[in-house]
């Protein structure tokens, strides 16, 4: 896997997007939630970030009994990282798609797993934090699923021919998080220093693990030359 620069997505104005803050004035109109609910929800997501799924596939990595858990039950093996899908919400509401079923998978030396979510842009939040913004763009959730190996090329992984790269496509029931290989010079490291390099992105599966890289690749997000137009039903006459 040689080294190589990560290409910039492109940013789209979507339809979900546009869906989302409709639904959500109207949520708020009827009494569902308030506007210092959502902000409050809001905040709290902005709270969460990576640290305890970087801590399960560390501890896997070290754990063969709880690898196995890991894979066979994604839900249970976040209570030993510190993660509570169905109880542990500080705020005691959000999306009911933050309670979900967590999948774990695991990468071996000829299998690459990668996650996308082609509808909107499922994310399992409660364990890794907020999406990135290039995750969101239709830009990486239409091209992934049909040129997986170019777009996972575009973020500098350089995978061999003979590696199979499956893509996981996410939704509100179901969300995965990638264990990637264990990389070679980690030999007896401990938990903590093999969590600090398992970053968002090797979870996401858009890149592997190294000793030494401990941070995500930037990723600019450039303006469409020819954005999607979207009539609302205007008189254009």
């Amino acid at each position: 896997m040689s080294e190589h620069k990560a290409a910039p997505m492109v940013d789209e104005v979507s339809d979900f997007e546009v869906l989302e803050m409709a639904v959500r004035e109207l949520a708020i109109e009827k009494g569902l939630f308030s506007a210092d609910d959502h902000r409050r929800w809001t905040e709290y997501i902005h709270t969460l970030g990576p640290l305890p799924a970087a801590r399960l596939v560390a501890k896997a990595w070290l754990d063969p009994e709880y690898r196995k858990l890991a894979v066979k039950d994604g839900v249970k093996a976040s209570l030993e990282v510190g993660v509570d899908w169905i109880n542990d919400m500080p705020t005691h509401f959000g999306t009911p798609s933050d309670y979900c079923n967590l999948r774990v998978l695991e990468d071996t030396p000829k299998v690459k797993h990668v996650v996308v979510c082609t509808l909107c842009s499922c994310y399992p939040r409660p364990i890794l934090g907020q999406s990135p913004e290039w995750y969101r763009t239709p830009n990486y959730r239409r091209r992934l699923v049909r040129w997986p190996r170019q777009v996972l090329a575009e973020f500098g992984l350089q995978l061999p021919a003979d590696v199979e790269i499956r893509v996981a496509d996410s939704n509100q029931k179901t969300r995965y998080i990638v264990m990637p290989v264990r990389p070679e010079g980690t030999e007896g490291w401990s938990e903590e220093q093999l969590a600090e390099i398992v970053t968002r992105d090797c979870l996401i599966g858009v890149a592997v693990p190294r000793p030494g890289v401990t941070a995500n690749a930037l990723r600019p997000i450039h303006p469409a030359v020819h954005p999607v137009q979207h009539d609302h039903g205007h008189d254009h006459g």
